[in-house]
């Protein structure tokens, strides 16, 4: 692989300065640095500089980006969403290699060089929708790192043969075990869990925990997530999607949930909805907890909402916790950059000699400024490679 020289670049809106790219890493960053001979040189004219976008939260096996407009006339509780997907994808053969690899390469042209995606297990469909992902993961491994988690949307004991499907996800290569409201769904939250984290146990996996239950339900479920993590010395390995609960507990009771989650390394993921009750962002990093921002499904069976640009979600999180300082909107774009690197486990993150080099430039002239106007991506590097130009993918990634 050629050095990559991009000159005059201001990181995070920094002084300027040049970034040497070798093979797949930031080499130096520094002004007016020396090109190697045979260094392809790109010029930033001043641009902002930020790291490759982090999506902490979504679903790639379940859009339909790019497709035909589905009409969305489903129920309005969470159950209706779950049975009404699952018949519709199993009723039109929704193929997630294909659609999931169309929405990757989406957030690829728009920055985003690292994800997390929850892919459906359930006993109707198999293991189908994980093996198409896996297919998309392989197919952008030199360019985009995409954590595979194991979902069970259907719930885990409602369906037996579930958990034996997850053992096997993990098996076959997911890098994470996902869990679903184990009061609310599974009906029985100690048997849930219990099965939950001892498959996770078994294959020594992170967990992630789609935790839609309100209040006094959700906060219970919680405790019980946080034991476990505890008594299995899963520190650092655990985070809770939605977490809605965090939102309408008391303050009191948030406060000593939010100290055993900063202790137990317990994150938080946020898609920032307006639709719920929320946790209070500042609330949760002043605490130690930190907060990953996600979209959460994008264009599928549950919402025609979503958009594979994390600019815009950062935006979106800065509207629904009404941040409006600079330094604040500079905190929601933590959220998809350093806080959603580190939350996910996604390491030789960042701008430093020595990071992967994954390398977004716009023209903004400070964050604030990118979060919220959302400008084209001038140029993106992924892995070392320059994929896009001007929200465009280069042919050869296009391709793939």
């Amino acid at each position: 692989m050629p050095s990559l020289l991009i000159r005059n670049v201001r990181p995070m809106g920094a002084s300027s300065v040049d970034v040497l790219v070798q093979d797949d890493r930031i080499a130096a960053i520094g002004p007016a640095l020396a090109a190697p001979a045979g260094t392809t040189v790109e010029e930033g004219h001043g641009a902002l500089l930020l790291p490759g976008l982090v999506e902490g939260h979504t679903h790639l096996d379940k859009t339909m980006w790019g497709m035909d407009w589905y009409r969305n006339e489903v129920g309005v509780n969470l159950i209706d969403k779950i049975e009404n997907e699952r018949a519709f994808r199993h009723a039109s053969g929704h193929d997630a290699a294909a659609q999931s690899l169309v929405l990757a390469k989406a957030f690829l042209a728009l920055g985003t060089t690292r994800l997390r995606t929850h892919v459906d297990v359930d006993t109707q469909a198999g293991l189908r929708h994980l093996e198409g992902t896996i297919r998309t993961r392989e197919a952008l491994s030199k360019l985009q790192q995409i954590q595979i988690v194991a979902f069970p949307q259907s719930g885990l004991l409602g369906r037996p043969g579930t958990a034996e499907l997850l053992d096997q996800s993990l098996a076959m290569g997911a890098d994470v075990l996902g869990g679903l409201d184990p009061c609310a769904i599974d009906g029985d939250p100690v048997k849930s869990l219990d099965v939950l984290f001892g498959i996770a146990h078994k294959h020594q996996r992170p967990v992630d925990i789609h935790l839609h239950e309100p209040g006094a339900m959700g906060a219970f479920s919680l405790d019980l997530i946080l034991q476990r993590t505890e008594v299995l010395g899963m520190q650092g390995k655990v985070a809770i999607s939605h977490g809605f609960c965090l939102g309408d507990v008391s303050e009191r009771e948030r406060e000593a949930l939010l100290a055993r989650m900063a202790k137990l390394g317990v994150v938080l993921v946020t898609s920032a909805p307006p639709s719920r009750t929320v946790p209070p962002l500042m609330a949760c990093r002043q605490a130690g907890v930190a907060v990953l921002g996600g979209n959460d499904g994008i264009r599928d069976t549950w919402s025609p909402y979503g958009n594979p640009d994390m600019l815009e979600r950062a935006m979106i999180i800065g509207l629904r916790y009404n941040l409006r300082r600079d330094d604040e909107i500079e905190v929601a774009l933590d959220t998809v950059t350093h806080s959603g690197a580190r939350g996910c486990g996604f390491e030789a993150y960042g701008l430093e000699a020595g990071c992967r080099a994954d390398l977004v430039l716009v023209d903004a002239q400070t964050v604030a400024h990118a979060v919220v106007s959302r400008p084209v991506r001038k140029l993106v590097v992924a892995g070392g490679c320059v994929v896009a130009r001007n929200g465009v993918l280069q042919a050869d990634v296009a391709s793939l």
